[in-house]
């Protein structure tokens, strides 16, 4: 790359990954999580598509970011019944009220289930998406 004339793109990009990743991992509630994947989501999109010039590298993004975007709706379905069922995103409260919660139920598409399953379902599917998993990928 030291012949290309965009390094400083591309650094911004990777920076831009760095601080989305490090919000990620040290967030402490379900929607920190949630925005730093969505910034690692669209910087991967950015570095994927960094030579946009090429056709297969954009189409490569493209792909990316709609696999993304499947992956957000589990996600966030997921989150959103974390807010119904526990009042808080916060992971300490949540962890710390799940035994509680284990035996009750929740109807969902018609059919009763355990919150904490569902819960914990699409969460897993949405991480799945989002790092493209067997199933999830394209």
């Amino acid at each position: 790359m030291s012949e290309d004339p965009h390094v400083a793109r591309f650094i911004s990009y990777l920076s831009l990954f760095t601080f989305f990743m490090l919000l990620l991992v040290t967030s402490n509630n379900f929607v920190g999580l949630f925005l730093g994947w969505e910034g690692v989501g669209l910087c991967s999109y950015l570095l994927i598509s960094f030579w946009f010039t090429r056709i297969q590298a954009n189409k490569a993004a493209i792909k990316a970011m709609i696999v993304n975007r499947v992956s957000d709706l589990f996600f966030t379905v997921g989150i959103l019944i974390v807010f119904y069922t526990f009042q808080t995103v916060e992971f300490n409260t949540v962890f710390g009220l799940a035994p509680y919660v284990l035996h009750s139920t929740l109807l969902f598409g018609g059919y009763p289930i355990s919150p904490v399953v569902l819960i914990t379902a699409l969460l897993f599917l949405g991480a799945m998406g989002k790092s493209a998993q067997i199933g999830l990928h394209t």
